[in-house]
Order: C-alpha cells, then sequence, then structure tokens
C-alpha cells in the first residue's frame, strides 16, 4: 500500500487477479512502468458523487413506469408503424434495472408517459441495431490502433474513455458508429457500484481532417447517445482542438441537449479531472501507456465478460426481476428486489 506522499508502485491489474464482486482497496497506479492492459479499480481517493434521495413524488413515478415495464411481455422489432413484435428477452428484462428506469425519469424531467416510451424504443432499437451481435471479434479491426481506449478512472471513480481520432485506421462506416456503441457497452460492464455515468476524453492532438467523423456521423451518434444511452455521460474533456474541430462542433452543438451540453470541457487541464497515476502520459498524467492490440484488446474484453457474467449470474440466482438494483447486481451486497416485490411495486 502507499501512502500519499509515496509514488504509486502498482500496476494496472490483470481481469484474472480481481475474483468477481471484489472490491480491491489497492491504489491502481502505473506511474514508474509500461502500461498496456486496463486498471481494474478507480484510486481509493476516486468516489462516486451520491446521488439525491428521491422524493416521495420521484418514488411514486418510479412505482408506475416500473408497474407499466413489469406488465411487458413483447417488445417492437423495429421502430416502423405496426411493426411486428416478438416475445421480451431475459437480457431486455435485465437491462430494465432500478436505477436504468431512474435514469430515463430524469432525462424526462420525470415525465412517466415519455419515461416508458423511451424506454420500449430503446430496447426495440438495441433489436434492430443489432446490439448483442456486436462482438470482440467484429469490432476488433476497429480498434488495431487503439483508436479508443478504456483507461483509468476520473476523481468521481467513472471510467475513461478516451477517443483518439489520430490513430483512425479505417475508412468511414457503420462499424466506426458500431465500435463507439460496442465501447460504451464495455465502459458499463466495467462501472463499479455507485457508479452509472463515464468520463468521455477525446485528444484532437496531431489529428488530420480525414480522420474527424462527419457531420452526419457526429449526429447519428448524438442521436443513440441521447435516445438510447440517457444520463450516461459524467464528463467529456475535449483537448487539443484545432480551429476546423471547433468550427465542426458549432455544426452539431444545435444537436446537442442543454444538460448534456453542460459537461463539455474544452482544453481544461485534465489532471483536475483525472488522478495523474490513472491519465496517459500524453494526456498530461503520470501513466507511460502503449497501445498493443494483441496485449490491450483481450485483456479489456475479458475484464468486461468477466463483470458482465457476474452481473447476469446474480441477477438470475435472485430471481429475474425487472428493477433489480445495480449495486447488488454488480457486488452481490445491498439491497436487492424481495420475492413478489416486481409485481406488487
Amino acid at each position: 500500500m502507499t501512502t500519499s506522499s509515496e509514488t504509486p508502485v502498482s500496476t494496472a491489474v490483470s481481469p484474472e487477479a480481481v475474483p468477481n464482486g471484489s472490491q480491491l482497496s489497492l491504489p491502481v497506479s502505473a506511474a514508474d512502468g509500461l502500461v498496456q492492459k486496463p486498471f481494474a479499480l478507480p484510486l481509493d481517493t476516486s468516489k462516486p458523487e451520491t446521488p439525491a434521495p428521491l422524493t416521495a413524488d420521484q418514488q411514486a413515478k418510479y412505482d408506475t413506469v416500473l408497474r407499466a415495464v413489469s406488465q411487458w411481455t413483447t417488445v417492437p422489432t423495429t421502430a416502423a408503424k405496426n411493426a411486428a413484435v416478438e416475445p421480451i428477452t431475459d437480457d431486455e428484462r435485465l437491462f430494465l434495472t432500478r436505477e436504468c428506469l431512474l435514469r430515463y425519469l430524469r432525462a424526462t424531467k420525470w415525465n412517466v408517459p415519455e419515461a416508458i416510451g423511451r424506454l420500449q424504443r430503446t430496447l426495440t432499437w438495441r433489436r434492430e441495431y443489432g446490439v448483442a451481435k456486436l462482438t470482440e471479434d467484429y469490432i476488433s479491426v476497429e480498434n488495431e490502433t487503439g483508436k479508443q481506449v478504456i483507461l483509468g478512472y476520473d476523481i468521481h471513480a467513472r471510467p475513461c474513455l478516451y477517443l483518439l481520432p489520430s490513430n483512425q485506421n479505417t475508412e468511414k462506416s457503420d462499424r466506426q458508429i458500431e465500435h463507439l456503441v460496442y465501447m460504451l457497452e464495455r465502459v458499463i460492464d466495467i462501472m463499479g457500484p455507485d457508479q452509472e455515468t463515464l468520463a468521455l476524453i477525446v485528444n484532437y492532438n496531431e489529428t488530420k481532417s480525414g480522420q474527424n467523423a462527419s457531420v452526419g456521423q457526429a449526429k447519428q451518434t448524438l442521436n443513440f447517445l441521447q435516445n438510447h444511452y440517457p444520463e450516461r455521460l459524467g464528463r467529456a474533456l475535449v483537448i487539443n482542438m484545432p480551429f476546423m474541430v471547433m468550427g465542426f462542433f458549432k455544426l452539431i452543438t444545435p444537436f446537442i441537449d442543454p444538460h448534456t451540453r453542460q459537461k463539455l470541457k474544452f482544453n481544461e487541464d485534465l489532471c483536475q479531472h483525472v488522478p495523474s497515476g490513472q491519465l496517459m502520459k500524453s494526456m498530461g498524467g503520470d501513466v507511460e501507456f502503449r497501445y498493443d492490440h494483441s496485449i490491450y484488446w483481450p485483456a479489456m474484453t475479458a475484464m468486461a465478460d468477466q463483470k458482465r457474467q457476474a452481473y447476469r449470474e446474480r441477477w438470475v440466482q435472485n430471481g429475474k426481476h425487472i428493477g433489480e438494483y445495480e449495486n447488488y447486481l454488480k457486488t452481490g451486497e445491498g439491497p436487492r428486489v424481495a420475492a413478489g416485490e416486481e409485481s406488487t411495486a
């Protein structure tokens, strides 16, 4: 263990070294050596923000949404009018956690009908887009140069997703957008207890014009982020923005909702947001990170797979409840849905 005055000495922890649900308190840092795998945990000093307790009115609205979605037996297969429906799957029921329902309520300013409608549209989008079919093998080619990296945690224990456009290695295609969806899903897998959001770090250093997303891609990305990943962005940190990118952001700003816009920070000192012991040296931190696809990709996907499997196993063991508590699913501890609670909420 280190004290605050000592140099951190532990390197990135491999996923196989961390038992399912384990909450090790070791400071995970690698300021003294080369890092090529994700960090398993945030620093002890990085703590999630404590959410405000629900008011009586908010609890009543949550209960209404829970009753509604608990009655779903089918989900539309596409967003088309009068689309065919198919039975709701276990994976879709698992998606509908207590915190998920609350995220949609917050995103709709506690409008119950709109929250219910958006939840169903998201399940339909996940089916139509094929989120479950985005495998590590299919996406692998997009990340061979490390243009997206999950590494470290910010001061509020949010996992950090780096976007590095200068490492672009493929032509513009649907798979580039699918790549981001895949990485968002892995960030969510990796989130620790009491954490629902991520920190997005975008570094435009040495980025050429042809390596930037098109306006069409940006609008498509904003659409699925705002509609199908609401309340997931905790902070977006954008650095080294050239003039052409500033113009690009001006073009897409009208499509960004005001709440999300407040989370965008441009050209700030990243050490104000991410501990230097978990921030890449190229971004101003102490972590000597080098991307090697043959090392990083299997380590990252294995860590996410392990956490996702443990999460699902706990859901099954406790009765497959809609409205289950995410902290219980992540750790096996804390409040959980009791038998019969889901249907009587």
